[in-house]
């Protein structure tokens, strides 16, 4: 059985991988906070350089992001040091994985599946641009973090892509690493509506919300080579949970409108979802 340092060492990247050093060395920071390794002091630039064999503006770049994500604190000639987040923090305008967030923070992240069967749902299917009687593999998941709930995620994927799911243990794994792993598919990209909510009794009940405590409705498109892949409807306790977004002088900060299925179809929103 190998060492805690076996664990959490830093791992090679690969060349040969189409997927950028940055984006790789970024996913293996994010483990290794999540392990824990960097309790004491986070390893400044140089060091990072060294260790990964990689150039400084690739290991700034990695920094960036975990900056944007709320866990590494950086200033102008000061070294990288380790956020004391209060809550769990998502970046807008990724394609983010909620257990790794949570993860990264030093929590341990747990899930109670309610539910993983294959039905049809017209209306998501129309999302997702399939026919309305389209099989779906539904997954809904109670998402805790150090055992206390932090939100109720319901996710649907065609079936024809995502049917090895169903034997998949979702306790304590990730569903884009067993999207990719299982079935070949890799969410890059889509798009998200958010918006505050006041949660129905029920979910305010098994998130354990006080009634002075609102949430997020997140729903959200993925998308696997510009094509439909997932459509996910979350609900995330606000007190534990907080969205960060990047702006720039040329661009300044990018809103999307509401898509028109939720202003038109109001009913089908997470918080007053009945099935």
């Amino acid at each position: 059985m190998g060492t805690l340092d076996d664990v959490i060492r830093a791992t090679e990247l690969d060349r040969q991988a189409g997927t950028p050093l940055w984006v790789q060395l970024l996913s293996d920071l994010r483990r290794r906070l999540g392990a824990g390794e960097f309790t004491d002091a986070f390893p400044g630039e140089l060091t990072l350089v060294g260790e990964y064999g990689v150039s400084r503006h690739t290991v700034r770049e990695a920094l960036r992001r975990l900056r944007d994500e709320g866990l590494v604190v950086a200033g102008r000639g000061r070294p990288p040091r380790l956020a004391s987040p209060t809550e769990i923090a998502q970046p807008l305008g990724t394609p983010y994985s909620l257990f790794q967030s949570v993860e990264a923070t030093g929590r341990v992240q747990r899930s109670v599946v309610r539910t993983l069967d294959v039905r049809a749902d017209g209306v998501v299917a129309a999302r997702l641009g399939l026919e309305e009687s389209t099989p779906l593999v539904h997954l809904e998941r109670l998402r805790l973090a150090d055992e206390k709930p932090l939100a109720i995620d319901r996710v649907w994927l065609p079936e024809r892509l995502a049917a090895p799911l169903l034997d998949v243990d979702f306790g304590r794994t990730a569903l884009y690493e067993e999207y990719a792993a299982r079935c070949g598919i890799r969410v890059t990209g889509g798009h998200e509506h958010l918006r505050a909510v006041v949660p129905a009794p029920a979910e305010r009940e098994l998130l354990g919300i006080p009634l002075d405590v609102a949430a997020f409705a997140i729903d959200r498109l993925g998308l696997a080579g510009g094509l439909p892949a997932e459509w996910r409807q979350t609900l995330v306790r606000g007190d534990r949970f907080s969205v960060t977004a990047r702006f720039s002088p040329a661009e300044g900060y990018r809103m999307g409108d509401r898509p028109d299925s939720a202003a038109t179809d109001p009913g089908r929103g997470l918080h007053d979802r009945r099935k």
